[in-house]
């Protein structure tokens, strides 16, 4: 995987280029010095030399990585979109994203890192969102480490976009809202979340989609991304996730929290085509009744 750049303007440093157009941290720039991975007009170069209008920079990223600390373990994977830089997958319901303890070889790290193996991708294995072990959805891997600082500033900048879907307790009183509840560790507890002043900013939208008798289908978009946002979101206004027993109550419908991500909006950190990606051919949440 190569990334070739075309220079705007006469004057400026390679350095200051990488940096500052193409947005390589500092850490990540040293990295490919000393790997020696950086060409100007095909020729390796010093990067603190000056660049002109037109010369072509070229980035090969294409350096093994250890990921030996990951199992690799064949898996189904659900693949909804792949190219050279990165890799979509549509998470199942309990199913961890990274290795633990408790999920040492069965998460879907482990999945992904033997089909980064199947096709000779000698890479670490990057998730760029997480969803928590019984949320199901939509997850994006960065094939490197340079894609995966796109794709995080994005997510800074609020250009990366998360849509999710969520059935709800209760029926809303309001159709459409905005919730913005600072949220923090619950003292304690390495898990639960709740709602603090001394928390985090956690900004959730959200929309009714439809409504039963006793719970509401709803869309959420994250404007943060904290965690268990929308759980702890939704449990304060008084309408829990269904099946969320965490913050909310045990479900006959359904045995975990309703709550997918069922689309990705961000700009390609390569071709700078905005992508918009959506979990289809799902059963809704696998409700039993």
């Amino acid at each position: 995987m190569k990334l070739e750049y075309s220079v705007k303007c006469d004057g400026f440093t390679i350095n200051h280029i990488l940096q500052n157009e193409l947005h390589i941290s500092s850490r990540l720039l040293h990295k490919l010095i000393v790997l020696k991975k950086i060409f100007l007009n095909g020729v390796l170069c010093d990067t603190r030399e000056k660049a002109f209008k037109n010369n072509i920079l070229l980035i090969n990223f294409d350096y093994e990585e250890d990921s030996s600390n990951i199992v690799p373990t064949k898996m189904d994977l659900d693949i909804v979109y792949e190219d050279e830089w990165i890799l979509i997958v549509n998470k199942s319901a309990g199913i961890a994203i990274h290795p633990s303890v408790l999920h040492y070889s069965d998460s879907l790290c482990n999945g992904i890192k033997y089909y980064f193996n199947s096709i000779s991708l000698n890479k670490k294995i990057r998730p760029v969102n997480r969803l928590d072990f019984n949320t199901s959805g939509l997850v994006i891997f960065a094939k490197c480490e340079y894609i995966q600082e796109c794709l995080i500033s994005q997510m800074k900048k609020n250009l990366f976009k998360k849509e999710y879907l969520a059935i709800c307790e209760g029926s809303f009183d309001i159709k459409s809202d905005t919730i913005s509840l600072p949220i923090a560790r619950k003292d304690n507890s390495i898990i639960e979340r709740c709602i603090s002043e001394n928390g985090q900013q956690s900004i959730t939208h959200y929309e009714v989609l439809k409504e039963f008798k006793n719970y509401t289908l709803i869309k959420c978009i994250l404007e943060t991304g904290r965690t268990h946002q929308i759980r702890v979101h939704l449990s304060a206004i008084g309408h829990p996730l269904l099946g969320d027993t965490l913050y909310g109550n045990k479900s006959d419908l359904i045995n975990r929290q309703a709550l997918h991500c069922y689309k990705l909006k961000f700009i390609h950190p390569i071709t700078k085509v905005d992508l918009e990606f959506v979990s289809k051919g799902t059963s809704l949440f696998g409700i039993k009744k």
